[in-house]
């Protein structure tokens, strides 16, 4: 395979800007992504819904330009393609029909993206309750429309899914919002720097107005979550709202309590991690190139803090203007002055998060839940267990794991890690807990591909 200068893990808006600003500046780039196609969460498959699906509005049509910049003669797009291991040189370790090998370059830079948080209540696990971006994922790529659902939690992301589902004809049966009045006012003092955001506050305004125009009702101060199945394969969603008891009957339930910066790969790494409180997760500390303390690493987009796709793809084009001054491409001058248009929209994209930080916060309740409430969906570890051995005197994750083997599953803990630290940080001290490092392999790999990839060993004398 040729040699290359970047490889860039994740072709999200973060990945792809890189990317493109980075072979133009004449070095040679590899693209690793897990999806058969670029584009991420946020632009999942534009480029093949080109002119179609035109409910899923302006914002994400024009991601198909991020697509179109990755017809570059420098740029290699290695779809299909599992990062499983990242070691120092740096060198990058991914699997790909089957087959591993390992790539080095001069730099790396992770845009792996975010993840929805967790939204543990009882009978969060059951069938017909799924994520709302789970539900964004079909819309995009098989154009299926999630019919008679409720959307319930809160997020701008609610929002855009209802005016989608809308355009769609199909209007959500109702929105159940966790955020409350006392919410809303905390938030207020953030409003004027959220006005440099002008255009997104407008966007959000104008995704409620649909929503009211459409007829949808709202639960706003909701609480209490818990679904059971019904007779007829529905679902049965009891909540808390104003004060009163309400259940409603769905085919879909929907959840959402906003994204947290996926950092499994950058823990891997021993990128130093730091507590975001304003959105209640840990992310990689970077500088404003996204140049982190491991060397030939940087990070950029929603897995080193959640900003948006605007924000994601400026980021992305600040770690690629660095990187191609560190590769000898680009003078410290020069990349600052072409660094000041990315800088601004960067800018413009974090104003307005201090803003939905304090409106839209998880509640408590998905934080630290009830004792019936499955935390670990790969083990069917309880809330309850959980806190029964920290009674017992489990003192951190790792001894949490080694008793009741929670995320020790599939996902290896990215389902249950942000629910357990706020299982673990429950107390007078309300101190978080910081994540463990996680291990290679960083996806789960077949024991066939760890064979192949090792040399072979020779025969003493």
């Amino acid at each position: 395979m040729a040699e290359v200068d970047l490889i860039i893990i994740g072709a999200g808006p973060a990945g792809m800007s890189a990317a493109a600003v980075a072979a133009r500046g004449g070095l040679r780039v590899m693209l690793l992504d897990e999806q058969p196609r670029p584009g991420g969460q946020i632009y999942r498959n534009v480029a093949q819904n080109r002119g179609q699906r035109g409910y899923l509005g302006k914002a994400y049509a024009a991601g198909a330009a991020l697509v179109d910049a990755l017809a570059h003669p420098g740029i290699t797009i290695q779809t299909g393609a599992t990062v499983w291991r990242l070691d120092e040189g740096p060198q990058v370790t991914w699997s790909q029909g089957g087959k591993s090998q390992t790539t080095p370059a001069a730099h790396v830079l992770l845009a792996t993206g975010a993840q929805e948080r967790p939204v543990p209540f009882p009978g969060w696990t059951l069938p017909g309750v799924m994520p709302a971006g789970a539900a964004q994922i079909l819309m995009k790529t098989a154009g299926m429309l999630p019919k008679d659902a409720v959307l319930a939690g809160s997020g701008p992301l609610l929002y855009l899914i209802a005016a989608q589902m809308i355009d769609a004809g199909c209007p959500p049966q109702a929105l159940v919002e966790t955020q409350t009045r006392r919410n809303m006012l905390s938030a207020l003092r953030h409003l004027p720097r959220a006005l440099f955001g002008m255009p997104t506050l407008l966007k959000g305004l104008s995704l409620i107005a649909k929503i009211r125009a459409a007829g949808v009702p709202r639960y706003t101060g909701a609480s209490d979550f818990r679904a059971t199945a019904k007779a007829n394969g529905d679902v049965a969603f009891a909540f808390r709202a104003q004060g009163r008891a309400h259940s409603l009957s769905c085919g879909l339930l929907l959840t959402h309590q906003g994204v947290i910066p996926g950092t499994h790969i950058t823990r891997a790494a021993g990128i130093a991690h730091g507590w975001n409180a304003a959105q209640g997760a840990f992310q990689p500390e970077h500088d404003l190139w996204g140049a982190t303390d491991q060397p030939g690493l940087h990070v950029a987009g929603d897995g080193a803090g959640i900003g948006g796709a605007e924000a994601a793809a400026a980021a992305g084009e600040l770690a690629a203007l660095d990187i191609l001054r560190r590769s000898g491409q680009l003078g410290t001058d020069r990349r600052n002055q072409r660094a000041a248009r990315a800088r601004a929209a960067l800018f413009r994209a974090h104003a307005i998060r201090p803003f939905l930080d304090a409106a839209y916060p998880p509640p408590p309740e998905t934080l630290s839940p009830l004792d019936d409430t499955i935390v670990c969906r790969c083990e069917e570890v309880s809330a309850g267990a959980i806190r029964q051995a920290i009674g017992e005197g489990a003192q951190g994750p790792r001894q949490i794991k080694t008793s009741l083997r929670c995320g020790m599953g599939p996902c290896q803990g990215r389902m249950c890690d942000a629910t357990l630290r706020g299982l673990l940080s429950e107390g007078p001290a309300n101190q978080p807990i910081s994540p463990p490092r996680a291990r290679s392999p960083i996806k789960p790999i077949a024991l066939g591909e760890l064979a192949a990839l090792s040399p072979p060993q020779e025969d003493p004398a």
